[in-house]
């Protein structure tokens, strides 16, 4: 037992250190985190203060194999606060950009990130993990928080501190001077498959979205106010000249809930937004609809690295429907959005719209698997399997009944 000496210098130095960087070994037998590969090592690089009431434990993830290795972090993990008189048991709850499975290349590194508990941040405490080690492993006590504008200062002068001791980046280096990229991330699958036999034989998907109202954080947050924007483009490529049969955009504003872990590290949360789809085109052929909707949506944990996403739809047109009048008839007001898989490994999409009234709708499922793991190496890229079934597979056939199978690559599934 400390004499009370000891415990008053502890406490001393717990208020002048912001955080502390521990090598953490993981013990892949240990509860509440299964380790894929025993020889990767966690750091805890420290606290790092997001709002007011969100303040996040940053860890890094090292692979010191010769060989990439994959993780797998539990939605929810069991810590300790210590005040140097009393100890607390936590929850850490996994942040939504953090995945549940993660690779690490070989001598490389991931970033991971755990919400604390509010209430938690402002204490002087001594964090420890002890599914991950029995070692004390972090001192809390963030700094307060700043006004953003005297935030963004700051680090603006902190980064031309550094850039002046540092070689100028290469000319095609776009991230260079672009200081809110971080709010820029996927959104919609993106991909490019090919199917014979039909008149729309090659489907290219682009999509993404912006986060705004954000900040040049390097760790931007999924919810929040979101401008989307997907593409998605029909290529006749048996036809003359290989035209674009038909071209959709889908230009969004979007809303997304912040998450919250439930029971059996269930994540909830939801979407909202305003759509509008044309296909720019004139006369006859142009098409054009505008949607309010609403989508809960729930991620389930199954085990083995397995997860199963819910998200139900409704949507309501509003605006002028003349181009496409009896478009609710084959559309109808309802979706369902199904997915299952491994966030390393196979996975299998579902969306599906239906109208009960006229029973018309129609199915789209996406088959995906990581290029890497079928070769043993190779491009970053998905082997993607598309099929379609029923009505209006673009604006311009909307009520009219197709069957498609395509297979291709994906960048974003």
């Amino acid at each position: 037992m400390p004499d009370r000496r000891t415990q008053t210098l502890q406490r001393h130095a717990g208020r002048w250190v912001l955080s502390l960087l521990v090598l953490v070994p993981a013990l892949s037998a240990a509860p509440g985190i299964a380790l894929a590969a025993p020889d990767i090592e966690i750091l805890l690089r420290g606290i790092t203060v997001k709002e007011e009431h969100d303040t996040l434990v940053e860890l890094r993830v090292l692979n010191p194999a010769d060989v990439t290795k994959s993780i797998s972090l539990p939605d929810r993990v069991e810590a300790r606060i210590d005040n140097g008189r009393d100890k607390e048991t936590i929850f850490l709850t996994r942040t939504a950009d953090t995945p549940a499975s993660i690779s690490v290349a070989a001598h490389g590194f991931a970033a991971a990130s755990y919400h604390l508990p509010s209430g938690v941040a402002g204490r002087d405490v001594v964090l420890s993990i002890p599914a991950w080690s029995s070692q004390t492993v972090s001192v809390i006590r963030p700094a307060p928080i700043r006004l953003a504008s005297a935030q963004v200062a700051e680090e603006a002068d902190m980064a031309v501190a550094i850039a002046e001791n540092q070689p100028a980046p290469p000319p095609t280096d776009r991230t260079a001077g672009n200081l809110f990229l971080d709010n820029l991330s996927i959104y919609e699958p993106i991909y490019a498959v090919y199917g014979p036999g039909t008149n729309t034989q090659a489907r290219i998907q682009i999509s993404f979205k912006y986060k705004l109202f954000g900040s040049q954080n390097p760790v931007a947050e999924s919810h929040g106010l979101h401008f989307a924007y997907t593409q998605r483009m029909f290529w006749d490529l048996a036809a003359q000249s290989s035209p674009f049969r038909n071209v959709d955009y889908q230009p969004e504003l979007i809303y997304v809930t912040r998450p919250v872990t439930v029971d059996h590290g269930i994540t909830l949360a939801a979407q909202a937004g305003v759509r509008h789809e044309s296909n720019g085109r004139e006369g006859p052929a142009s098409r054009s609809i505008n949607s309010l909707y609403v989508a809960p949506m729930a991620a389930i944990p199954l085990g083995g690295g397995y997860r199963l996403s819910v998200a139900p739809r409704l949507s309501l047109y509003v605006g002028d429907k003349s181009e496409n009048p009896d478009i609710v008839r084959y559309r109808g007001h309802a979706g369902l959005l199904l997915e299952i898989g491994r966030d390393y490994g196979l996975r299998l999409s579902t969306s599906t719209r239906f109208n009960p009234g006229s029973g018309k709708g129609a199915f789209n499922a996406d088959l995906s698997y990581p290029l890497p793991l079928l070769l043993g190496g190779g491009p970053d890229v998905y082997i993607f399997a598309q099929s379609f079934i029923g009505y209006g597979e673009n604006l311009l056939d909307y009520d009219r009944r197709t069957t498609r199978l395509r297979l291709g690559l994906a960048l974003v599934r």
